[in-house]
């Protein structure tokens, strides 16, 4: 495993004591979730708050702690380890960036601020006919008297039901090419003209559908520049990739402990089933892709820290790739290994498999990550 700070172990060290006490059973967990079918526990992420862990990687000035892109890795991914239900954790991380790059001092001050009190905000870039192609965006934003107005639709958008604003991605400038003409907003919850419809999905209420009819956003709503979101957009998404890439790290050790708590426990013709040749082959397996996960994942960020500038589109892709494709592995051999048990909602085992498997395909599908690290190499 990677070498941690000795201030990053003490961190590490008193997430895991948080949610062992917090989070620790699936009661504690059913309480806060109402039954698994939310994602996020205001509650929980309150008191978080209130230990002053959710200004990680945030500027001090803005009441947050300081620390680069590994401390929010490290929270991620404990935090998912320890199954603690703060959902609303990741796209407030990557919604971070862009108001710390590009916003103004007002929007820093507001939205940086409100994250590290505990605010959850969200992003909405998706549409029915942009998704991959992020650059096909047709959602418009035109320029009236003071401001723009809003029309269009955005879907599968993380968290918004509960957000304080939305970092909205909105076609400004049709005459340009698909790259340019797009611009960002900061649209605050609850804004006239915009209606939030959830999904239903295997999940619970994740995601949601966003519809803006004639939905005015002042001028000062504008993130950035005008026209200029796409080189802004992606120096977030990698960002993003990163983090997604933390949390399923710990979402697949969790997924190996249970397997490997349950195939020590488990005896079958007189003996363990870990005892079996099969079995500890593939814990051998699934234990060395993990650390090697995990040392991608660390890798690329320590490489963010030492250079903030720097996108690092290739490493991103690839940190993002090898571990939520390996997370999902995990969990499916996890289920294979737990028999019916697996199957059953008695234990954790299915909740890790529908965690990991929609990994693969939000923040970018495993094939678009494959298809970014080849045109690093020039194909």
């Amino acid at each position: 495993m990677h070498v941690r700070t000795p201030e990053q172990a003490a961190f590490a060290d008193a997430i895991d004591a948080f949610c062992r006490d917090r989070t620790g059973t699936r009661a504690q967990r059913d309480a806060l979730t109402h039954h698994g079918t939310e994602a996020h526990s205001p509650t929980l992420y309150a008191q978080m708050a209130e230990l002053g862990w959710l200004g990680v990687g945030l500027p001090t000035e803005h009441g947050g702690s300081g620390g680069g892109m590994s401390d929010i890795c490290l929270f991620a991914e404990r935090t998912s380890y320890g199954l603690a239900p703060v959902g609303g954790y990741i796209t407030t991380a990557v919604a971070a960036g862009p108001y710390a790059k590009f916003g103004t001092e007002a929007q820093r001050e507001t939205i940086l601020g409100g994250i590290a009190r505990g605010r959850v905000e969200a992003i909405s870039i998706s549409e029915p006919g942009a998704g991959s192609d992020a650059a096909a965006i047709t959602c418009r934003a035109t320029r009236v008297h003071g401001g723009f107005v809003i029309n269009g639709q955005k879907t599968w958008c993380s968290n918004a039901h509960f957000a304080d604003h939305l970092l909205l991605v909105a076609r400004t400038n049709a005459l340009s090419s698909r790259h340019e003409g797009l611009t960002m907003f900061c649209v605050p919850a609850g804004t006239p003209g915009m209606e939030i419809r959830g999904i239903p999905t295997l999940g619970g209420k994740e995601v949601n559908d966003v519809f803006f009819t004639d939905c005015f956003v002042p001028e000062n709503a504008v993130v950035g520049i005008v026209d200029r979101a796409w080189p802004q957009l992606m120096s977030g998404l990698n960002s993003e990739r990163l983090i997604l890439a933390a949390s399923m790290l710990g979402r697949g050790r969790r997924a190996f402990d249970d397997a490997l708590a349950y195939v020590k426990e488990r005896k079958q013709f007189g003996k363990p089933v870990g005892s079996f040749q099969a079995i500890k082959h593939r814990i051998a397996d699934l234990a060395t892709e993990l650390d090697c996960c995990e040392l991608l994942i660390y890798r690329v960020a320590a490489m963010a820290d030492e250079a903030p500038e720097r996108t690092l589109p290739r490493e991103a892709s690839m940190a993002k790739l090898k571990t939520t494709e390996t997370a999902k592995r995990v969990a499916l051999e996890g289920m294979q290994m737990l028999g019916g048990y697996g199957y059953a909602t008695e234990y954790d085992m299915e909740s890790h498999l529908r965690a990991t498997v929609i990994s693969t395909v939000y923040g970018g599908t495993s094939e678009i990550q494959r298809d970014i690290i080849g045109k690093t190499f020039g194909l």
